[in-house]
């Protein structure tokens, strides 16, 4: 398989604090791969590693297959585009101003490709309207836009719909699918927002603590989450202590609702829990989320 990226053992200290350790991750070309980790997993230190932000302590890394050591990870770089933190925009000047602002600092010969730019991103009738008047999505849009500007055939977005209102969140859904399957643009999102990046990725990186702890294709993803049955009843204590009794696997959400990962015998275990004055509200079988299965990995919350 050919990676656009690659990570070996990669670790980036700050004084007192250990932002990676010993990181390696693979993100196959033509991927819409998503880093997935809590707030302070590492996530942004690595994108600002490969955009040549910050150097790593130890480890390495490559891009297309050229070390970071190397001189020549400067023409890798030209090839990608990214959007590190907030949208990378001058607020005082049109979605076109911007665009030809940045055509400059590249040296592109020409404005040609602009207006179909803006149209790529569905900002082409924003005319004299001024950056600062965009919305929260307009301006994520925007700075896109701007990443693609030197036609790049890997996008980096760190936490791209973060903030966002449902409509800029399908927006810039549909836009990160238009780009990998029209354009074939490889591309890295991370992400906490784990529900929005199961509608989008073929691939996931699963980061905790500076370290990844598991890398796996959505196909993978399907095969390894559980099925499991959604129950609700009016006492989850008396719920565990039955289940406890049966040697079942479960997770409690709430006073009154849980998650069994076992097939029950519905019949069996409602008479279990009408004899401890526990009554069975309802039942649903619902295969295990992405949101789930990472909790299941690194434990706590999703944050």
């Amino acid at each position: 398989m050919e990676y656009v990226l690659q990570t070996d053992n990669l670790t980036k200290k700050y004084r007192n604090f250990q932002a990676l350790n010993g990181l390696s991750m693979h993100v196959p070309k033509g991927a819409i791969y998503g880093f997935v980790g809590k707030n302070g997993a590492g996530k942004t230190t690595l994108i600002r590693l490969i955009c040549g932000l910050q150097e790593p302590t130890s480890g390495e890394f490559s891009l297309y297959g050229i070390k970071n050591n190397s001189r020549d990870i400067v023409k890798s770089r030209r090839r990608m585009g990214a959007v590190v933190e907030t949208p990378a925009i001058y607020l005082d000047m049109t979605a076109e101003e911007n665009l030809k602002q940045q055509y400059l600092i590249l040296g592109l010969p020409s404005y040609d490709g602009i207006p179909e730019l803006l149209k790529l991103v569905g900002l082409e009738n924003t005319g004299k309207k001024k950056a600062k008047h965009f919305s929260l999505g307009m301006k994520q849009r925007l700075g896109i836009a701007v990443s693609l500007a030197g036609d790049p055939d890997f996008l980096v977005l760190d936490e791209p719909v973060n903030g966002l209102d449902p409509q800029g969140i399908v927006e810039i859904r549909e836009l990160i699918l238009k780009l990998n399957h029209e354009r074939q643009i490889t591309v890295l999102i991370s992400s906490h927002i784990l529900d929005e990046l199961s509608r989008l990725a073929t691939h996931y990186g699963i980061i905790d603590h500076g370290r990844m702890v598991r890398e796996l294709s959505a196909q993978e993803l399907d095969a390894a989450s559980r099925k499991c049955v959604c129950i609700e009843v009016s006492d989850t204590a008396v719920l565990a202590r039955v289940l406890d009794s049966m040697n079942l696997e479960y997770r409690i959400h709430s006073e009154t609702t849980a998650d069994i990962f076992a097939k029950i015998n519905v019949t069996q275990l409602t008479i279990a829990l009408a004899k401890e004055n526990c009554e069975v509200l309802s039942i649903q079988e619902n295969d295990e989320s992405l949101e789930s299965f990472f909790i299941s990995l690194v434990g706590g919350t999703k944050q």
